[in-house]
């Protein structure tokens, strides 16, 4: 269900998304990126939920969010890179437990890139992004 359908049948208002701090943008976009990992997992074949959260632990994880990030930062528009690097120079004040500072920080500003993406109704071009992050990740993970 897109951002338009949910607010609709929740009854909320429209925010400016423009307005919303990078930090709101990536908590939205932690969200949506691990509801398609998750989808992305179960629509390869049934198996016990402990392995899919192992697996889905490390396509989300802060390492793998970084590694995600250079590989499409080529493919960003001007725009998308400009979310990005908003959240990415966020003023972070939690720390991650398995990542770099560095790895972290870029994790950020892929999940604000995902949550401005999924909240402007950008929904096909979140769906590439997210596609070509999540398969290129779980393909180095089967090798």
């Amino acid at each position: 269900m897109n951002y338009t359908a949910i607010r609709e049948t929740l009854q909320t208002g429209t925010p400016d998304v423009r307005q919303l701090s990078p930090l709101t943008l990536a908590w939205v976009g932690d969200c949506v990126y691990e509801l398609f990992v998750r989808c992305h997992l179960i629509g390869s074949g049934t198996r016990p939920v402990s392995e899919l959260t192992r697996e889905e632990s490390g396509i989300s994880s802060a390492r793998a969010q970084c590694a995600a990030a250079a590989r499409l930062a080529p493919l960003l528009t001007e725009e998308e890179a400009s979310v990005f690097r908003r959240g990415k120079n966020a003023k972070i004040a939690t720390k991650a437990k398995n990542a770099t500072v560095g790895e972290y920080r870029t994790a950020t500003g892929l999940e604000a890139l995902m949550g401005y993406l999924y909240l402007t109704g950008q929904d096909d071009r979140l769906a590439e992004l997210i596609r070509l992050a999540i398969t290129e990740e779980s393909d180095h993970g089967n090798e």
